[in-house]
């Protein structure tokens, strides 16, 4: 499942899944990946400088998770540029959600944030 969002000309996309052979739930360990594409669709380049998570578990309840970059870059994209990640989150509960924002940078100076969509973690199918 596929979760959308676009903000100021950046349009932020998620594909979360469950890793059943990373997961442990007799310890209460689930482990969920996501992949994340970020598009330029906007008419200026921007580079992310900044990510800030909110991840809600269902067992331990909210956290949030912030810092420079995606997965140790700072990518600049330029108008119809994508830049693409991986990254994952483990949660003691089989059900959770993440949401946020990343914060971009224009050339000029222009700082602004581009929401990350809400998405969901199951270890099942809704």
């Amino acid at each position: 499942m596929f979760f959308h969002r676009e903000t100021n000309g950046i349009r932020v996309t998620a594909q979360p899944f469950y890793l059943a052979e990373h997961s442990d739930p007799a310890e209460e360990r689930y482990v969920f990946a996501y992949r994340m594409r970020i598009e330029n669709v906007g008419e200026q380049p921007a580079q992310l400088v900044w990510r800030h998570w909110y991840i809600h578990d269902a067992a331990s309840g909210d956290s949030e998770v912030e810092g420079e970059g995606v997965v140790g870059e700072q990518p600049l994209i330029g108008p119809g540029g994508v830049h693409e990640y991986q990254s994952f989150c483990v949660l003691e509960s089989p059900e959770g959600s993440m949401e946020g924002f990343y914060e971009f940078r224009r050339p000029d100076g222009q700082v602004f944030r581009a929401q990350i969509p809400h998405f969901l973690l199951r270890t099942f199918s809704a």
